[in-house]
């Protein structure tokens, strides 16, 4: 199955002053689902060191990276910008599909700021920072991920449903 990498974006998170359950829920949720974690870090709301340890684990041939935090209207709110730093090419349709979802839950959704996006055999995706919601946006992509992961890294070519 695919390595992944986990980063949460949160200041008081970095400095040991908030327990970080959403990346505990998507390490949960990916392990159940046979992903191998390659690593989960937590980093401050710092573009510069967002972008530097994607890059990073790009350079590692890491095939997914989750994010978590950082995708709100707080002025210390960089994730997605940080993630179009990095990547090469938008995959528009998973946000998208994420804010369909939630926005059944919530109108609140409409807020949210996540991207998602390609860097060489890389897919980089921002999923948001409550608990709640990263458990409802990971379990509904994550089964179409699989399949996209496969295209990039030349395991599968057809996207056609038989």
């Amino acid at each position: 199955m695919f390595e992944v990498a986990i980063i949460t974006a949160s200041d008081k998170g970095s400095k040991g002053e908030r327990e970080d359950i959403s990346g505990q829920t998507i390490r949960e949720i990916l392990m159940a689902a046979g992903y191998k974690i390659h690593s989960q870090i937590i980093l401050p709301d710092e573009k510069e060191l967002l972008a530097d340890k994607m890059r990073e684990l790009i350079k590692q041939d890491v095939a997914l990276i989750l994010t978590t935090g950082g995708t709100g209207f707080s002025q210390r709110d960089v994730t997605p910008e940080a993630t179009l730093a990095v990547i090469e090419r938008q995959v528009p349709g998973i946000p998208e599909a994420m804010r369909y979802l939630s926005l059944q839950i919530t109108k609140r959704a409409m807020l949210s700021r996540a991207v998602a996006g390609i860097c060489q055999n890389t897919l980089l995706v921002n999923l948001p920072g409550s608990p709640k919601a990263v458990k409802e946006c990971l379990s509904f992509v994550l089964p179409e991920l699989e399949h996209g992961l496969k295209i990039l890294r030349g395991e599968a070519s057809e996207c056609a449903r038989t």
